[in-house]
């Protein structure tokens, strides 16, 4: 829809839609400048509640999930640091070699993986596979999603505020305190998670890091009783909010790519930004945990868990490409709203996502077709691998 809608006869509204400025500047005589356009609300508040879901699902895979356990995880997170390297590594030498130094500054572009998408992929085209590649991906695209939070928060924050700053980590400690209380109720959680985030949107650091903090602060295991773990009922109350409203308003907003009033699709596509983008996204995500992974195996004792082989990993370092969400958000704060750069980022991102998805898929379904052996992690030891992707999804619905 923002793609058609952005070069459609109707742009110009769409142009100023996303310009109009909304929230005040003043709360009195004090300055909280959120007097924002609406692709800054969508970037900078309704992601905030996506990012909410990530310290949720952060914390659990710390606590009780797949990075419980630095052995077991150890690949998959070696895996994603190669795998963030690389992309950044090509997009640099790829800018340089192309002579336009003016978009180093979007280095970090190609360095995310859109959870959501990857996994997504994975489940309706990964049917008859072992779960632990699912599990391989989850940590994969877990530690990256951490590592584009910290990247964000130290590369991509300009000045910083110490008493908003302050202000929004006692908050974030209130609400820490808050929510593992006996019984915490939503019309409490919401106003401090609203306060936190508008501190920390005044402080300089960006708003969305608020919303890891507040996620990461709820339990991961069951207390007072319960039967259920606090990470587990918040992220189903706030997933279909997060993935049914802020994720498809931040991608209208952010992915209106103008190919039509911005020099043609020639000019815009032909920026070495898109090549570097599209190259670090699809290749250097291949070529990062692909060999960090076989690097990882031959030099160390850790090892790919049962049931994985490595040409299972080529669809899943593919899978790794689709960067769309954290991707463009990046790009905005790289080059700002709007500028040639931007555009050329933002049809990069849409263009290797669409690539990496569909070169992941192909690849998954001929995965699912190969014969598997009895040892495929090549440990010496024979997989007792009963569980496949299907199978996992429909136990867990039923």
């Amino acid at each position: 829809m923002a793609l058609i809608f952005a070069n459609s006869p109707w742009r110009e509204a769409y142009t100023t839609l996303t310009e109009t400025v909304v929230g005040p500047a003043y709360l009195g005589s004090l300055y909280i400048h959120l007097d924002l356009s609406l692709a800054s609300w969508a970037a900078d508040g309704l992601l905030a509640i996506f990012f909410f879901t990530v310290g949720l699902e952060l914390k659990h895979e710390f606590v009780a999930g797949s990075l419980r356990s630095p052995k077991q995880a150890g690949v998959p997170m070696l895996a994603a640091v190669g795998g963030m390297v690389v992309p950044a590594v090509f997009y640099v030498v790829a800018i340089l070699v192309l002579g336009d130094s003016s978009a180093l500054h979007g280095w970090a572009i190609p360095t995310a993986t859109d959870i959501a998408f990857a996994l997504a992929v994975l489940a309706v085209f990964g049917k008859g596979l072992p779960v632990a590649i699912r599990t391989f991906l989850l940590t994969l695209a877990v530690v990256d999603d951490l590592l584009a939070i910290i990247i964000i928060a130290v590369f991509y924050t300009e000045a910083i505020h110490g008493a908003w700053l302050g202000a929004s980590l006692a908050v974030v400690a209130v609400f820490a305190w808050y929510i593992r209380t006996r019984n915490p109720r939503w019309w409490v959680l919401v106003p401090l998670f609203v306060v936190a985030w508008a501190c920390m949107h005044a402080s300089g650091v960006h708003a969305t890091i608020a919303g890891v903090l507040m996620g990461f602060a709820a339990t991961a295991r069951p207390i007072h009783g319960e039967t259920e773990t606090r990470t587990h009922r918040y992220e189903h109350a706030i997933k279909p909010w997060s993935q049914g409203l802020a994720l498809p308003l931040f991608a209208f907003f952010s992915a209106g790519v103008n190919l039509v009033d911005g020099g043609g699709p020639a000019e815009i596509l032909g920026q070495p930004v898109v090549l570097a983008i599209v190259g670090g996204l699809v290749v250097g995500k291949l070529l990062g945990i692909l060999g960090t992974t076989w690097l990882v195996t031959r030099v160390t004792p850790l090892r790919l868990a049962q049931g994985i082989g490595v040409r299972d990993l080529l669809p899943v370092a593919l899978l790794a490409g689709i960067g769309f969400t954290v991707s463009l958000l990046i790009a905005e704060l790289s080059f700002g709203h709007g500028s040639e750069h931007t555009l050329g980022a933002k049809a990069a991102i849409l263009i290797a996502s669409v690539i990496a998805a569909t070169l992941g898929a192909l690849t998954l379904r001929w995965d699912a077709k190969q014969e598997r052996g009895p040892d495929m992690n090549r440990d010496d030891l024979p997989d007792e691998v009963t569980t496949v992707i299907g199978d996992e999804e429909d136990r867990k619905e039923h």
